[in-house]
């Protein structure tokens, strides 16, 4: 009688355990189970990210009075350029805020058929150049919506302001085959653009194309040592794009 009170009760025992254990049967002992099993990095509510890629920069000329001809038009001789960003990036279901900062460096040369000095249009000319090699400090400040947002993949649009400040140590500015001599151009320190753009992400990795507007003029003043009174005025605001390459942490 003992032995089978003994058997029926260890019987029960199993019953009551045989469910919990079931459920938790893929746990290590001491863990608790996921809440969030197989939870992307991108539906956290902050990622940290770093990328880097490159550039291809377009000089937009208002303004170009050489010997006292205005110049109506250029070309943009277009050099890859490079820079390596840190972001912050805020989620808010669909929506999120990104503010970065980035190294960049731009490269862009413009070559235009020069006019003599003292002479008309028609005149055969030489080609004049203007090479630039700028050095900056970037704050974009973006806001994005996913259009795409499902599991480890993803397709977004965003936009917003850009912040930019040119390191005057490291830019380099070259004027070949002018006129005037000892051809120095100052540039704004501070600039802003408007950014628009388009990521990809598969898992971690994402890919992002995007268009920055200049918005307004860079150049502050040229000065030079003319001989013969020519003139020559400067003025450009620059348009970039860029292609990188990123992780999400």
């Amino acid at each position: 009688m003992a032995l089978r009170v003994r058997y029926l009760l260890w019987l029960w025992l199993c019953l009551l355990v045989l469910p919990v254990s079931g459920q938790e049967a893929s746990l290590l002992p001491g863990t608790l189970p996921d809440p969030t099993p197989n939870r992307h990095p991108r539906d956290r509510s902050v990622n940290f990210g770093i990328k880097g890629g490159f550039t291809s920069a377009l000089f937009i000329v208002s303004d170009l009075m050489v010997n006292g001809v205005q110049i109506d038009q250029v070309q943009n001789n277009y050099k890859i350029g490079y820079f390596g960003s840190l972001f912050l990036r805020i989620n808010r279901g669909h929506h999120f805020f990104q503010p970065e900062v980035s190294y960049v460096v731009n490269r862009c040369e413009i070559t235009f058929p020069k006019p003599q000095a003292n002479d008309d249009m028609t005149s055969l000319a030489s080609e004049a150049s203007v090479n630039s090699s700028l050095h900056s400090i970037d704050i974009p400040l973006l806001y994005g919506y996913n259009i795409i947002k499902q599991g480890p993949y993803g397709l977004a649009i965003f936009g917003g302001p850009k912040l930019r400040y040119l390191w005057k140590q490291k830019c380099d500015l070259t004027f070949r085959n002018f006129d005037q001599q000892d051809i120095r151009e100052t540039l704004y320190p501070l600039n802003a653009a408007l950014t628009l753009g388009v990521s990809v992400t598969i898992a971690p990795i994402f890919f992002d194309f995007r268009y920055d507007i200049g918005l307004h003029n860079i150049s502050k003043k040229v000065t030079y040592t003319s001989t013969d009174n020519s003139q020559l005025r400067f003025h450009r605001r620059d348009n970039i794009l860029s292609f990188s390459l990123g992780a999400f942490f």
